[in-house]
């Protein structure tokens, strides 16, 4: 008889992303080297009947893979299924788990994530604790903290990758934190399955639900720990899985998460094919020295135009987190809508300025 259909789902899921990892490590760096000891010709000076033996260079560890870890529901099935799916593929499997210090008692946990991710047979397995600033608010800090965090981890470690637990549901709900903040394409499209340097991070469980994550805990009788925060109405994510997504499956019916998660991968393939477009007609819209010109900006679609001014503006040293589609749109009438118009001040100290039809964006 096989595993619990949750079971079987998250592991499936796990096993993917795996197979994926495997196939990238082939691709770089080849198949590891043999251990096998293999015998060399006897030296002619040697004693009769004496054969030498030459050893190859020791095979390399294993690949490691890292799992993310709170304790909370959907990273202690994704761990499991980590710690069963690993050694099946010839990896290693090892966790980590982050000590905000935003609630009480909050390092003895860590050291419980730690003890249950060991008792699955994670090797090796941290907690690393974390200073959260309040720079972007409180969500924004904390999940500043925690990236810095695992990718110092993952350096220490040499992991080839770590997965996070982010579900469907998780999906769903940055979609509708992005529309709600009139965000573009970009923002509509969610969490990547793939991100970070190198494509360090990776999201298993983006096409599982949180039922099942959490179901998959249950049947196999892994304790689980529900964050506060989670149910904390003053977080905005909070008050959305808790109001704002029942509200609309009761005004819609189900199948808005699904809904919302398609609508992300959608707007994911959009957003790249334009990226790709922009990148490719950024070097025609330049001068022999660089600069940008306004005429042929104003012949490209408004998508990728307005693309090619926010990797402007961000290479000149607007940082990429403050600059918001209400910098670009300004910027954008510089070459839309002309009439003599000043500078446009931008984060970083970054100015944008219309001269003699073209577009110059640096800073000062």
């Amino acid at each position: 008889m096989g595993p619990h259909p949750a079971v079987a789902a998250i592991r499936l899921a796990v096993r993917r992303v795996l197979h994926d990892i495997l196939t990238e490590l082939n691709k770089t760096v080849g198949a590891p080297a043999a251990t096998a000891a293999t015998p060399s010709i006897t030296p002619s000076n040697a004693p009769s009947g004496t054969t030498t033996v030459e050893r190859t260079p020791e095979r390399p560890p294993s690949p490691l893979v890292l799992v993310a870890c709170s304790g909370g529901a959907d990273s202690m099935a994704l761990a499991s299924a980590l710690a069963f799916e690993a050694p099946r593929l010839g990896l290693r499997a090892g966790g980590v788990t982050v000590d905000h210090g935003l609630q009480t008692g909050s390092d003895l946990r860590a050291e419980e994530v730690v003890l249950r991710l060991r008792e699955l047979g994670l090797d090796p397995v941290e907690s690393t604790a974390v200073s959260v600033g309040r720079a972007g608010g409180p969500e924004a800090a904390a999940r500043d903290a925690r990236y810095a965090a695992l990718d110092a981890a993952a350096a220490r470690h040499g992991a080839a990758a770590v997965l996070l637990g982010h579900t469907r549901d998780d999906q769903a709900e940055t979609v509708l934190l992005g529309l709600a903040r009139g965000s573009g394409i970009r923002s509509l499209s969610g969490m990547a399955a793939v991100s970070g340097a190198g494509g360090r991070y990776r999201r298993p469980f983006l096409q599982v639900d949180r039922q099942t994550a959490r179901k998959a805990c249950m049947v196999q009788s892994l304790p689980v720990w529900d964050d506060p925060h989670n149910a904390d109405p003053a977080y905005t994510r909070s008050r959305l899985r808790h109001e704002g997504l029942p509200a609309l499956e009761k005004a819609l019916g189900k199948g808005v998460v699904e809904a919302l998660a398609r609508t992300a991968q959608l707007s994911r393939d959009d957003a790249d094919a334009l990226d790709t477009w922009a990148r490719q007609a950024e070097a025609g819209v330049r001068d022999a020295t660089g600069v940008l010109e306004c005429a042929g900006l104003y012949a490209l679609p408004p998508a990728v135009r307005r693309r090619i001014l926010r990797r402007a503006a961000i290479e000149a040293g607007a940082p990429a987190g403050a600059l918001f589609a209400r910098h670009i749109e300004e910027v954008d009438r510089l070459i839309t809508g002309w009439r003599g118009q000043g500078a446009i001040n931008l984060p970083g100290k970054v100015v944008a300025r219309r001269q003699g039809g073209r577009l110059v964006i640096r800073q000062g």
